[in-house]
């Protein structure tokens, strides 16, 4: 259904109409929300959620931008930031603090630098990555140094009905990029963290977060890694990093329109002045067309793509 101006006009929901999405991705690229709503508690969300699903208007949750592609065409639904306090409080509770409930709107960046500051442990293994609490748990969100997916004791979640209900972590099930959580919301989510030593916390935080900046294009406009790492070769055992296929395919610097393949690390796609949406798929399509040909690997996009 095409979205009209009165969708939500007896709604106390605060919403905007025709917000470009690009400037709130990290491509920085891409066409308009139809609409951008920004409820303010969890009742607002509920009814947001059940007259989208009454009038069939489809709803798309953003966080952090940081891994999405908007089409040129914009998003001819509802869009939603959880970025309100009420989703966006932290609390800790536990042996000195240790267990932390924080709302999905939580920027990773800023969980990751007050734990490290109040010695807790744990998080600063995904210092450098973008992204807010919601998102990392839905994609399991991690690097060489671990994943988030071990850390999460329980998940509070909002499915398409505007149910809200929680899960524990012996419900739960987080594996490479991906978790077994299908509710439309994560509202908010525990960690259980451990106390350390401060000198080698921080340590560990600076390695981290050196081995992403020395690694990968983090000043360009770019959207982290294009495509997950595919299985180990059944073969051999061998792990195949997407990003070291796509350099032996000699793909490094390809560029369709205003899209390039970057030259630091090659699962990144960075945008030049003038790119567009379709340019950065026009890429992806040719990055794995190319991979295939030449090792047989059919390449999974990591990428979220609008609609």
């Amino acid at each position: 259904m095409l979205v009209t101006d009165d969708l939500l006009a007896d709604l106390p929901v605060p919403h905007e109409f025709d917000v470009p999405l690009g400037p709130r991705t990290w491509f920085g690229i891409g066409g308009s929300a139809k609409v951008l709503a920004h409820p303010q508690s969890i009742e607002q969300l509920a009814a947001l959620v059940k007259r989208c699903r009454a009038m069939g208007v489809p709803m798309y949750v953003l966080g952090a931008g940081a891994n999405l592609l908007v089409a040129d065409e914009g998003v001819q639904g509802v869009v939603v930031e959880l970025n309100a306090p009420a989703f966006t409080s932290i609390a800790y509770e536990g042996t000195n603090g240790s267990l932390v409930t924080a709302g999905a709107g939580v920027h990773l960046f800023k969980l990751v630098n007050e734990t490290v500051a109040k010695n807790l442990a744990g998080l600063e293994t995904l210092a450098g990555i973008p992204a807010t609490l919601g998102g990392a748990i839905r994609m399991n969100a991690g690097g060489a140094f671990g994943d988030i997916g071990r850390l999460v004791t329980q998940v509070t979640l909002m499915d398409s009905l505007g149910e809200v209900f929680t899960r524990d972590r012996d419900d739960l099930v987080f594996s490479y990029r991906s978790t077994n959580i299908s509710a439309r919301f994560i509202l908010a989510a525990t960690l259980e963290l451990e106390e350390e030593d401060p000198v080698e916390l921080n340590k560990q935080f600076k390695t981290a977060l050196t081995y992403k900046q020395t690694t990968q294009p983090l000043a360009a406009n770019s959207a982290g890694c294009t495509f997950k790492n595919p299985p180990p070769d059944p073969d051999t055992g061998e792990a195949r990093p997407a990003g070291k296929l796509i350099d032996l395919a000699g793909l490094k610097e390809t560029r369709i329109g205003g899209a390039e393949v970057s030259k630091q690390h090659a699962n990144f796609i960075v945008c030049h002045k003038g790119c567009t949406a379709g340019d950065v798929l026009a890429l992806i399509e040719r990055m794995r067309a190319t991979v295939l040909e030449e090792f047989g690997v059919k390449l999974e996009r990591e990428v979220v793509v609008w609609p």
